[in-house]
C-alpha cells in the first residue's frame, strides 16, 4: 500500500473530535449549534417547561434539598439552563443552582448565576439532562468487508474512506453484544453493512451519572435498540439546517443516533419522547371550538401551544427520540414513576 493511499486515514473517532471540538472545531464557532440545526429546545418553550416540571418532581423526591441543581449537558450557548431556571416556581428557584457544561467559550450576557463548566460538577444533587449530547460524542465506525469481517472504517479530512484493521479488542465485545458485525452462526451481515461502536458514549454517560450525588441524570437523543439497529449505521452529518455529508474539515456538524440501551446503567429505563413529554403535562390536543366564541385571543393562545406540542411529539420526528432515565438515590423506586403525574404544588 503507498503512502499516497495511506496518508492522512484514522478513524472516525479521532477526526470527529478534532472536526468538532479541536480549536477549529465546528462547535467553537460563534452561532453555536442553533446555527445548524434546531433541537427541541429551540423548537418551543414548552420543553424547557417540562424539564422544568420533572426537575420540580425531583425535588420533592429528593425532599427538597437546598442548594438543588440543574445540570445542563452540551449546553450550547446556555439555552436550556437559562429557560428552565427562569420556569421554576418561586419556592424551587430560590434553591436551584444552574450548571452549563460546554466545551466551547462562556457566551457574553448570560445569566451570572449560571456556572459554565467544561465537565459536570462532582457531587450535587438534583437533575442532570443531557439533550443531544451523546450523538455527538466521537466513536468509530465498523463495516464489514467481502469476506465477512468488520474492520474500523478510516477516514480522511475530506470524506474519503477506508477500510482498517479488524475489529478487536473491547471494540469487538461491544459489536458482540449490541450490534453484531459478522457471518458467524446463524447471522450474515451483507457487504457495506455498517455499526457506529458506541463504547465511548457508554463510558460518558456512566461517568455523567457518576458525578451526580442524588438526583435523576435523562439523556435525550435520536436512538435505537438492540433488536431495530440500522443496518448501514446513522453516520452523518449536519449544515445550516441540512443534512449532509459528514466531512471531518469542521465545516459541518457530525452526528450518530445513540444506542441508549447499551448506555443504561441498572436501573435505568428508555421512553420515547412522545411518552415522556405527555407524562410532563406537554400534550398536541387541539382546544376545545368552543373556546374560540368565549375567548378568542385564548383559543388562538393554545392553538398555537398544542401545535407546538405536536412537534414535540410527533412520530417519525421528536416525538421518537429516545429519552433515557437513570436514577441516582432516589428511594421512590423506577425512573418511570418521576414521569406520574402529581397533582401537588410542584407542576407548573
Amino acid at each position: 500500500m503507498t503512502g499516497e493511499e495511506t496518508d492522512g486515514f484514522r478513524g472516525w473517532r479521532e477526526a470527529t473530535e478534532e472536526s468538532l471540538y479541536g480549536p477549529r472545531g465546528f462547535y467553537r464557532r460563534p452561532e453555536g449549534p442553533a446555527g445548524h440545526f434546531r433541537t427541541s429546545v429551540h423548537a418551543s418553550p414548552l420543553f424547557a417547561h417540562a424539564v422544568a416540571r420533572l426537575l420540580c418532581r425531583v425535588d420533592a423526591a429528593l425532599d427538597r434539598p437546598a442548594p438543588l441543581a440543574f445540570v445542563d449537558m452540551a449546553a450550547g450557548r446556555g439555552e436550556l439552563v437559562t429557560a428552565v431556571l427562569a420556569a421554576l416556581p418561586a419556592e424551587v428557584a430560590s434553591r436551584a443552582r444552574g450548571y452549563a457544561v460546554e466545551r466551547a467559550a462562556r457566551p457574553a450576557g448570560l445569566d451570572h448565576r449560571i456556572e459554565w463548566l467544561a465537565e459536570p460538577p462532582q457531587g450535587v444533587t438534583g437533575l442532570l439532562f443531557a439533550n443531544e449530547w451523546l450523538d455527538n460524542v466521537p466513536l468509530e465506525v465498523a463495516e464489514v468487508d467481502s469476506d465477512g469481517v468488520a474492520r474500523v472504517v478510516l477516514v480522511r479530512r475530506d470524506g474519503t474512506e477506508r477500510l482498517g484493521e479488524p475489529v478487536a479488542g473491547a471494540e469487538a465485545e461491544w459489536l458482540r453484544k449490541w450490534w453484531p458485525l459478522s457471518s458467524e452462526g446463524d447471522r450474515v451481515s451483507p457487504e457495506g453493512a455498517r455499526a457506529e461502536i458506541g463504547l465511548p458514549r457508554d463510558a460518558a454517560w456512566a461517568s455523567a451519572v457518576a458525578s451526580l450525588g442524588r438526583g435523576l441524570a435523562v439523556a435525550v437523543d435520536y436512538a435505537h435498540v438492540a433488536a431495530a439497529r440500522p443496518p448501514f449505521g446513522t453516520l452523518t452529518g449536519f449544515r445550516e439546517g441540512r443534512e449532509t455529508m459528514p466531512v471531518p474539515d469542521g465545516s459541518c456538524d457530525i452526528t450518530a443516533h445513540v444506542a441508549l440501551d447499551a448506555c443504561a446503567l441498572p436501573g435505568g429505563r428508555v421512553e420515547t419522547q412522545r411518552n415522556a413529554l405527555r407524562a410532563l403535562g406537554v400534550s398536541g390536543a387541539r382546544p376545545a371550538l368552543a373556546l374560540a366564541s368565549t375567548d378568542p385571543a385564548a383559543y388562538v393562545r393554545a392553538l398555537a401551544s398544542a401545535g407546538a406540542a405536536a412537534e414535540l411529539t410527533a412520530p417519525g420526528g421528536l416525538g421518537d427520540f429516545g429519552w433515557l432515565l437513570q436514577p441516582v438515590g432516589i428511594p421512590d423506586g423506577p425512573a418511570g414513576d418521576l414521569l406520574v403525574d402529581v397533582p401537588d404544588h410542584e407542576e407548573q
